[in-house]
Formats: structure tokens, sequence, C-alpha cells
């Protein structure tokens, strides 16, 4: 997906990361009691490892640039919350719900599955997958086996990455989907928003605070949706207006949250707003095609194929994930605060 603002932005963002992420776990130490993680593939670090779907990467080249080698990232190396945990100054990554022990809810769990979505019968083309409301489920059942005080849920950082597969794996699905003919894109936001504020205020009787809820990007550019809906030749701007819409409504449930309820600080991050020109500034040149090999008709890599010499200038890993290389700028412009309103990911850690 492509996100950004401007060039120069984007090149303090880079050398703020060479800065942080040599000195943050030493200088700050750990800056939340815990953190938990909800989303799809994107943010998914191994929980659809143990599912049966063909959304699942437990295989080499995943995980090449990855010191633990194929995990179940979706990407060469280290996704956007494994970059959030090392400026917040945790010590290891935020391990998987699937196999964690009980009381591993005190320091944090990464829900995330690849294909999960807001509406529950998203991505089911893929076969299983743990929809939104179902890791917040999960997450219920976490904190109360491990007896997590709420005065320090209050106090843990959150971050949600969904939707994506709403419009991938459900909307924009040929042949049309039930979604498809029963609302229009404006009316399909509408529907997404609807859920996704029921379930965030569950989230909040949980006692989630600090949430950073990041929007979806350009996918309409991503390679995939080139191929199938752009013509093999641009990006599908239906499909990013569509996205447009969704982003727009889920910034103003991040501004209602915070006015509606007391002690909260949610914030939106932007994946958006931003264009391949931004990326190219920090020597990211190539966003028409994958790093790794992927076979015709496929989104993912092909076990064991072969893969692009140099990741660093490659903005998408697969057919649709983005590689280590862009996970990193992401995540160290949320931490600033260069692509979130009303507030940084620092914020609401201090």
């Amino acid at each position: 997906m492509v996100e950004g603002v401007s060039k120069a932005l984007w090149i303090v963002v880079a050398t703020v990361f060479a800065v942080a992420a040599a000195i943050t776990p030493v200088a700050c130490g750990q800056q939340a009691p815990c953190y938990f993680v909800f989303g799809d593939s994107q943010f998914d670090n191994g929980n659809n490892n143990v599912l049966n779907t063909t959304a699942k990467v437990n295989y080499l080249p995943y995980g090449i640039d990855f010191s633990e080698g194929p995990t179940g990232r979706f990407s060469n190396g280290r996704n956007i919350p494994d970059v959030i945990a090392e400026l917040a100054g945790f010590n290891d990554s935020i391990p998987p719900f699937a196999g964690a022990s009980p009381g591993q809810a005190n320091i944090g769990l990464n829900y995330a599955s690849g294909g999960g979505g807001i509406r529950e019968e998203t991505s089911q083309n893929l076969g299983e997958r743990i929809s939104l409301r179902r890791q917040i489920n999960n997450h219920q059942r976490a904190i109360i086996n491990a007896a997590v005080p709420r005065r320090q849920l209050r106090q843990c950082l959150y971050t949600i990455n969904i939707g994506s597969n709403d419009y991938l794996n459900n909307y924009f699905l040929q042949p049309p989907t039930p979604a498809r003919r029963r609302y229009n894109p404006e009316q399909f936001a509408e529907s997404l928003i609807r859920l996704y504020n029921i379930y965030l205020k569950q989230l909040y009787l949980l006692g989630a605070r600090k949430v950073a809820l990041f929007g979806i990007g350009k996918i309409g550019c991503t390679p995939r949706i080139i191929a199938s809906l752009g013509g093999g030749v641009g990006c599908a701007e239906e499909v990013n207006q569509a996205v447009e819409l969704f982003n727009n409504k889920l910034e103003g449930l991040v501004a209602d949250f915070n006015d509606r309820f007391s002690s909260v600080m949610f914030t939106y991050v932007d994946l958006f707003s931003g264009n391949a020109e931004d990326f190219a500034a920090l020597g990211i040149t190539v966003g028409d095609r994958s790093c790794c090999t992927v076979n015709p008709g496929e989104e993912l890599c092909a076990q064991n194929g072969p893969v692009c010499p140099d990741r660093t200038k490659y903005i998408f890993w697969d057919n649709v994930h983005t590689t280590e290389t862009v996970n990193t700028v992401i995540a160290v412009g949320a931490f600033d605060g260069n692509i979130t309103s009303p507030f940084s990911i620092a914020e609401l850690l201090n």
C-alpha cells in the first residue's frame, strides 16, 4: 500500500528511525506495560499457521530477512507491529495469540489474522481466518484468564489494521458478492464503520484507552489489483475511491470516540495520502511489481522461488504485502506522528 506525506517528512522519518532503533530500548525502556495487536495479514505474525487457509506464509522466501526465518509474517522481514514494539522499548516482538502462554497477556498478544476482516464473511474464499469480532473475543478470554488488572489495560497500547480484506476479498471479488450487489461504495463503507464502532466499544469496555487505528492504503495500486481490475497498466481508481470513503469515515469515528469517551486517546494512521514519489525520495523505487516470484493468478510468493537481490528498493514483497523497508517507514511515521491524527503513537504512550 502506498503511504506517505511530503518527501521532506519521509527523509526526516528515515533519519529518526536510524537513531530511534539504536537508542529507544536503552534510553527509554518499555514505554507501556503491554501491547495488543489486532488486524489482518499486514499485522499477522503466525496466527494463520494453525488454520486451514490458503493465506498462510510459514515458508521461504517469507522471512528471508527475519532472524527467525519464516514465522507467518507476510513479509521478507519485520512487520509494522514488530517495529512499533521496538520503538516502544519492548525487548521482543509481541507473540501471536496461537500457542502463547496464558501469562503472556500481561505483556501483550498479537491476534491478527491473514484474511481477517470487519465483516464475518470476508475472505471466506481463502478458508479459515479470524475476523475482528473473534479477535476481540480472543482478547477478552486472554485477559480474563491471565487476570490482567484493569488499570494496567488502560495504560497498554493497542493497534488495529483491518478493512483491506473487506474490499479485496469481499466487495471487489469476482463474480460479484452479495455485499457488492447490496451496497454501493458509500453504503458499504458505512456498513463497515457501523460494525467497527460496535467492536471498538467492546474493546473500550475491556479497558482499551490508547488505540491507533490504521486506515487502508491505496490497495487499488497493488500488483494484484492492477492486474485484475486495472487492466494491467495502472491503479484501479474505483477501488481507491471506495477505500477513501472508508478512511474518511474511520477518521470521523476516531474523532467521535475522543469526544464521547473520557480518558481515551484514539488516533488515525493515514496510509492513503502519499504516493510513489514519496518512497522514491528514500530510494524505494520499484512499486509496480513484487520482489518475490508470484505465479500467474496468485498473490503470495511461490514457495522457495527466487527473490529480488535488493529488497530495500521495493514497495511490494508479494502482490499485496509490503517489504520490511516500507513497513519500517510506516511504523516510524505512525510512531512519530507524521502520518497520524490527532496523536502520534509516542503520545499515546506518554
